[in-house]
């Protein structure tokens, strides 16, 4: 399983990393009703942190994102066409938290399962780790940035006196040339 693939499949919504059910159930390989049934026969397993269903909004907004990134109008309307055929359009997708996934492992005891959530826990792990990678580096580049305050000050001048320049040479003449 190619992590980009799961990667590509993990959205933040409220605050969490998530992944929908219509996408794990392409990852398993089963129906998204399939999916959903499993989990309603173990709802007990999956309190509101580790699974919450998206809101009108929530899923208006993801369905932009997804359509978007997919795209060229061909892959649009055959995600449109798919979309209507995997799920109930008037009901909004399950969101899974990296601890509802750890969770869905548990109901669904499959070898393509678990492969799958190998790789999934690969993909939040390598997700995880470019995150900590990205704040140690704004960190330093803030320090960085106190240190050379006067730099920063010196350039803001020059760059706003050339724009006034620029502005005065935009002037309209008055008179003969």
């Amino acid at each position: 399983m190619e992590l980009q693939v799961i990667q590509n499949k993990i959205y933040e919504i409220r605050g969490h990393k998530v992944m929908l059910d219509f996408d794990l159930a392409e990852l398993y390989e089963v129906s998204t009703k399939a999916l959903n049934q499993a989990v309603k026969r173990n709802i007990q397993r999956f309190p509101s942190d580790f699974m919450f269903r998206l809101t009108i909004d929530e899923w208006d907004s993801m369905r932009s994102q997804i359509v978007t990134a997919s795209g060229n109008s061909k892959t649009m309307q055959s995600q449109n066409v798919t979309a209507s055929k995997k799920r109930n359009i008037t009901a909004t997708p399950y969101a899974f938290t990296e601890q509802g996934l750890a969770m869905l492992s548990g109901i669904l005891n499959s070898v393509k399962a678990i492969q799958v959530n190998i790789a999934i826990m690969r993909a939040f792990v390598i997700i995880r780790q470019y995150a900590l990678t990205y704040k140690d580096l704004t960190d330093r580049l803030r320090e960085i940035e106190g240190k050379f305050t006067d730099v920063y000050d010196a350039i803001s001048y020059l760059l706003e006196k050339d724009k006034q320049q620029i502005e005065q040479t935009k002037r309209k003449r008055i008179g003969f040339r």
